[in-house]
């Protein structure tokens, strides 16, 4: 017989809603007992939607950033395509500036992304990785109880937030990750080292 209580957090709130209203129409609990299982409503409801808004800002907070280093970026191009353009431009004043990229001798076919993360609480991890030439890279994930890694997203600007609400509220779980270079819609390369982040609530 499978457990009556439901296992995703928005069934459970659901179904607690429910139960409660059913408790309250029932004369023969005690009044102690029925006014835990109020707070304890109240208190899922209030933590549950702290997730949810936690979640949605960590999420804006990124498409922010990413908006904004987008600009950057394309502001610093513009000006120096421009200082290239002078017919007094030289490699020297190149390198002064930093507008002179490197050679990358990286070879992505026999290569890995290096990739690490940190706990933001409430389910939210930052995850960096290494670039190099590539288009990006396809991030993997498992978490407690899962038999089989998962895409979780496919990433082209580091840092990638990870923003997805834990199985439990108020319970750790462990998150394991793993990524590989993209290059032209084709993963390439070998896959990084695994690595583990404790989510704590």
């Amino acid at each position: 017989m499978s457990d009556f209580v439901p296992t995703t957090d928005n069934d459970l709130l659901v179904w607690f809603d429910h139960f409660l209203t059913q408790m309250r129409a029932d004369h023969e609990i005690a009044a102690t007992d029925l006014a835990a299982l109020t707070a304890a409503n109240a208190d899922f409801h209030a933590k549950i939607k702290h997730l949810n808004n936690a979640a949605s800002l960590a999420k804006q907070a990124t498409a922010d950033k990413n908006d904004c280093r987008n600009n950057v970026v394309n502001l610093i191009r513009a000006e120096a395509r421009r200082i290239k353009a002078r017919s007094s431009y030289s490699d020297g004043q190149g390198a002064h500036l930093g507008i002179v990229g490197i050679r990358d001798s990286h070879d992505l076919s026999v290569s890995h992304p290096e990739l690490s993360g940190t706990d933001q609480a409430d389910g939210v991890v930052t995850l960096n990785f290494s670039k190099y030439t590539s288009d990006g890279v396809n991030i993997y994930s498992k978490r407690d109880n899962d038999a089989n890694w998962q895409l979780l997203s496919r990433a082209s600007i580091s840092p990638y937030m990870d923003v997805r609400p834990l199985l439990e509220v108020g319970r750790p779980e462990l998150r394991h990750y793993r990524a590989v270079y993209i290059l032209k819609d084709q993963e390439i390369g070998h896959y990084s080292a695994e690595l583990v982040v404790n989510c704590r609530p």
